[in-house]
């Protein structure tokens, strides 16, 4: 099944309600359960200091039908992002259980700090509808004004 490597589910009625985002107050979430969803099993391997709040981007990729801007501002709503960039429609190719896979996905760039990359990790794989998601977090470098911004926006309260 085409696709298989970013549902946690095989049924076409579940691959069409993952499409669907429900929000629930300010809170965006996924309105299903997960076949290969083991939630007992800690994911985040990220170690980061409190103190480090340097400016980090971390990159994501949604199927096509998924509502991004939904998932994109609860990110934001949450202070667990400052912004995140919802990227036009692409195609994707890649290798997944042994076959080269095709698939239409758009990309977020989420813009955070470094102390918050844990917390957003725990967040993201909590709303995420792939098996295996994207989580790719680069260093990054900015002006003394943006940083204060990013420092601000994504701040925990």
């Amino acid at each position: 099944m085409s696709g298989a490597r970013f549902f946690k589910s095989d049924s076409l009625a579940d691959l069409t309600r993952s499409a669907l985002l429900q929000v629930h107050g300010r809170i965006a979430r996924f309105d299903r359960e997960y076949k290969y969803q083991n939630p007992g099993r800690s994911r985040s391997g990220i170690v980061t200091s409190a103190e480090d709040r340097s400016p980090v981007i971390v990159l994501t990729t949604l199927g096509a039908t998924t509502d991004a801007a939904a998932f994109a501002r609860g990110l934001v709503d949450e202070r667990l992002a400052a912004c995140v960039n919802v990227l036009p429609v692409m195609t994707s190719i890649y290798r997944w259980k042994g076959s080269v896979e095709e698939e239409r996905e758009q990309q977020l760039v989420i813009k955070t700090t470094r102390d918050r990359v844990a917390a957003l990790e725990t967040r993201f794989h909590e709303l995420h509808p792939y098996e295996l998601a994207e989580f790719v977090i680069l260093s990054a470098a900015a002006s003394a004004a943006y940083l204060e911004w990013l420092r601000e926006s994504a701040e925990a309260t």
